[in-house]
């Protein structure tokens, strides 16, 4: 049994057919960023490690598509490193880093933990590598040339490339979703409230119950089928963007860690 926190990260403005397929035209969807971090014995996990310290390179490529007002905004305290470390964790204390999908807001602090394993897709990684011009998935948008240098140098033996069904550690489970990007996973955790999921493939809870796909999303029948696992085995289905999630967890508790 795990204890869940949710960690805000910031905030962005995205037009409405990006969360939800051909509609809302005219409208705006604020996407709250989140990480998740997961607690229990002998581990501390975290589902994406958030933007980096500088959003400037970040912000300028979401503003070449989406325009100014997709900047990522972030308060001060929202940059995962301080976040932990007011939640009484340093980087060392991270067991496991868990990426989904392989974007820059979630992949910019992996240097920052230099005893985690990092756990991601083995599809995604591969696609990352063979792949070398598609509309979605850019490379440097991906991972940056310096995370990219850290991942296959100094951090290469921590990194472990997770199959389409596996598990992280006991009661941390994974499975590829693809539909928002190839590397995007879903984690299934066994928290002291019952299964908690975290995932990509879709934004908000409206994408789930309704099964109403993304916009952005690279396939439809496995962002259908994603839906459709989700709400079989959750009892807490989470993602990494709605913002209602902040409101219904104002403390960003969503299962208390065993033993607290």
């Amino acid at each position: 049994m795990y204890g869940v926190r949710l960690l805000h990260l910031g905030d962005g403005d995205v037009p409405g057919p990006e969360v939800y397929w051909m509609s809302d035209w005219d409208r705006w969807y604020r996407l709250a960023f989140q990480a998740v971090l997961i607690q229990g014995p002998g581990v501390n996990a975290l589902v994406s490690t958030g933007p980096a310290r500088d959003l400037g390179p970040m912000n300028a490529r979401w503003a070449t598509f989406l325009g100014e007002r997709a900047a990522l905004r972030r308060a001060p305290g929202q940059w995962l490193p301080d976040q932990l470390a007011a939640h009484g964790l340093a980087p060392e204390d991270i067991t496991h880093v868990l990426l989904t999908p392989l974007q820059l807001y979630t992949t910019s602090n992996v240097p920052f933990f230099p005893r985690a394993q990092i756990c991601l897709t083995e599809r995604g990684w591969t696609h990352f590598h063979r792949t070398t011009k598609h509309p979605h998935d850019d490379r440097w948008s991906s991972l940056s040339p310096e995370v990219l240098h850290h991942l296959t140098h100094e951090a290469w033996d921590r990194v472990r490339l997770l199959a389409d069904e596996d598990e992280v550690v006991p009661g941390i489970r994974t499975w590829w979703t693809g539909s928002h990007h190839r590397a995007s996973m879903a984690v299934e955790i066994d928290s002291t409230v019952g299964v908690v999921t975290v995932t990509d493939a879709y934004f908000t809870r409206r994408n789930l119950d309704s099964d109403h796909p993304i916009g952005i999303c690279e396939n439809i029948y496995e962002a259908m089928a994603a839906h459709e696992r989700v709400r079989r085995v959750a009892d807490v289905p989470l993602t990494l963007y709605d913002a209602d999630q902040l409101t219904a967890y104002p403390d960003g508790l969503v299962a208390e860690p065993p033993g607290r």
